[in-house]
């Protein structure tokens, strides 16, 4: 009996992954639940364990495609197959057995061998689009109006703009919408031809869709006046001696959020000093017991953390959204808090933070570091953030100044926490320099719904409760 792998569905949003890694070779022993082969997405990068035991006799993509999910990528012999040596050999014309929930399906003992046409159209049962039909016109640009007599000889046509227009990831079609762009207009690099998120923002950065949003809202600026326009990178060609190294999945989503939210928010920073030595005193005094208490050690953040708490439930502008002209105040405060990888960076969430105590927070913090660090995150917990945290300071950093990680509308920078000389006043008055454990705090806030005034108040209040250094342990 061999077991088909399918490209797992990690979250509801996801349509598709890429697959980084092959952690096992065609012809090698793989166990049960042993890691198989690792993939990334929009959401997380993971380790996916087999679903059995057996033989691996059919490798389907390479490192680096992207697939569908519920996709067959692998294929798997039993023991009691495995022994007759002869491994499973790809083929376009093997017919592909109707795929479950879980992932794998049982190949049928005896199939009847049929010849599979090669089509664009996704399978049936998942081909639900969420919009009515497309067009089934060869040329777009003509009148919707089309006699039934050309519906089969357009037919193909038809399929490949039905798929890149309901097979797109959602957050492909919002971006799509956002910028009046038909995705069925674009010639996608994704599998059987889907628009991807690198498709589409390429095709905006390079002032290509001028020309659609025009013909969608004639009223609309000329594209000299629109922000979005932005003239495409000129291509750098290698000298002589130059190593070329092409970018991973992850960088490449870094890359693209990145510029997204640069070009979204308009970004503004402001940094504080803040006094932390009550806050390593505290964490001193309590260090070895807190270990022994709750298991996890005691660092700086969740005193940081809960501070952030406090604050975005004084000022919930800062725990908002916005969707067109509205502003969505969240009710949930999740806290994103970035982990650097050896290959890149995670923003883990750790959901309601404002129900949990400092051993809460730091138990959930560790936990989530650590399997960021193992790849083995599940997608919604690194989904939902309303609020972001980065600690640039871990590294020696005295502070950046943050980009805001969408649709969030700020993000918090840690700098160093280090021994300063510091001028400080006695109760009569009387100055004198001390030796004060100091950080600086850097606030990215998005100016479109947020003043700098509420910005200055935000991050002093975050500076009075630290400086107070008041939090039960």
């Amino acid at each position: 009996m061999s077991t088909e792998i399918v490209m797992p569905q990690m979250g509801e949003s996801i349509a598709e992954g890429t697959i980084t890694k092959w952690l096992k070779k065609v012809g090698e022993r793989v166990e049960r639940d042993e890691p198989l082969f690792e993939i990334s997405t929009d959401k997380v990068d993971a380790e996916i364990p087999s679903p059995a035991a057996g033989t691996l006799t059919e490798v389907r993509f390479k490192e680096g495609e992207t697939v569908d999910v519920n996709t067959v990528v692998a294929v798997l012999d039993g023991d009691a197959a495995s022994g007759n040596g002869a491994a499973a050999k790809p083929s376009a014309e093997e017919p592909r057995p109707e795929q479950t929930e879980a992932g794998v399906v049982a190949t049928p003992p005896a199939p009847a061998p049929q010849p599979k046409a090669e089509s664009t159209e996704p399978p049936p049962q998942r081909q639900q689009p969420t919009a009515p039909p497309p067009p089934v016109e060869v040329k777009p640009i003509l009148s919707p109006t089309v006699e039934s007599r050309h519906e089969k000889e357009d037919d193909s046509e038809t399929s490949a703009a039905d798929l890149r227009r309901t097979k797109s990831s959602p957050l492909v079609r919002k971006i799509a919408e956002e910028h009046g762009v038909d995705i069925a207009k674009l010639e996608g690099t994704g599998l059987s031809g889907r628009v991807t998120k690198n498709d589409i923002l390429s095709f905006i950065e390079s002032g290509s869709s001028g020309a659609v949003a025009e013909r969608k809202s004639p009223a609309a600026a000329p594209p000299s006046a629109s922000p979005a326009l932005e003239p495409a990178a000129v291509p750098v060609k290698p000298m002589a001696g130059d190593r070329v190294e092409q970018m991973s999945v992850m960088r490449k989503k870094i890359a693209e959020h990145m510029v997204l939210s640069r070009r979204t928010s308009a970004h503004v920073t402001t940094v504080y000093e803040i006094d932390m030595t009550r806050i390593a005193k505290l964490r001193d005094e309590h260090r070895d017991s807190f270990y022994q208490r709750t298991g996890t050690k005691l660092t700086y953040m969740p005193f940081i953390f809960q501070s952030v708490n406090n604050a975005l439930r004084k000022f919930p502008i800062f725990n908002a959204q916005v969707s067109g002209d509205q502003i969505i105040f969240k009710q949930d405060i999740n806290l994103g808090m970035a982990v650097a990888l050896d290959w890149g960076l995670i923003v883990p969430v750790i959901k309601r933070a404002d129900d949990l105590s400092i051993s809460g927070l730091a138990r959930a913090a560790n936990d989530l570091a650590e399997r960021a660090r193992t790849k083995q995150l599940k997608p919604d917990e690194v989904a939902g953030g309303t609020f972001t945290i980065t600690n640039p300071g871990v590294f020696g950093g005295l502070f950046g100044t943050p980009i805001i990680n969408q649709p969030q509308l700020a993000i918090l920078g840690v700098g160093k926490i280090e021994k300063r000389a510091k001028v400080l006043t006695t109760a009569e008055g009387d100055d004198f320099v001390g030796v004060r454990w100091m950080a600086y705090f850097a606030l990215s806030f998005d100016h479109r719904v947020i003043d700098g005034a509420d910005a200055e108040r935000f991050l002093a209040y975050i500076k009075e409760l630290l400086e107070a250094g008041d939090f039960p342990i």
